[in-house]
């Protein structure tokens, strides 16, 4: 997939929005439930609503190419999530966070 100067493909394959730590994954799941660009801004402040404007115009733009590497993203982690045992504070960290988000919260709201 050919990538827009927005986004950079980090060496290890992860692609990220450039001159930033967070990934296209992050951004497209997030529009994926239904999440506004306005929303998305608010859960990542440091990205302007233009870049996610322009992220989710990408997207749209190659469904196809970004939906697998999303869906690629996610088995990885998933896989990993598999093997690993978590403490039990990550446990129940994990656990209040999903009630979160099924909520509607924002990560980083109380």
């Amino acid at each position: 997939m050919d990538l827009p100067n927005f986004l950079t493909r980090w060496p290890n394959g992860e692609i990220v929005l450039t001159g930033h730590r967070i990934g296209l994954e992050s951004v497209i799941d997030r529009y994926q439930r239904g999440c506004t660009p306005d929303q998305i801004h608010h859960e990542f402040p440091t990205l302007e609503p233009d870049l996610v404007r322009s992220l989710i115009a990408f997207r749209e733009a190659h469904p196809a190419e970004v939906d697998a590497y999303v869906a690629e993203y996610r088995a990885d982690l998933d896989r990993q999530e598999a093997a690993s045992h978590p403490s039990p504070a990550v446990v129940r960290i994990r656990r209040r966070v999903a009630e979160r988000m099924t909520q509607g919260w924002p990560l980083g709201e109380s």
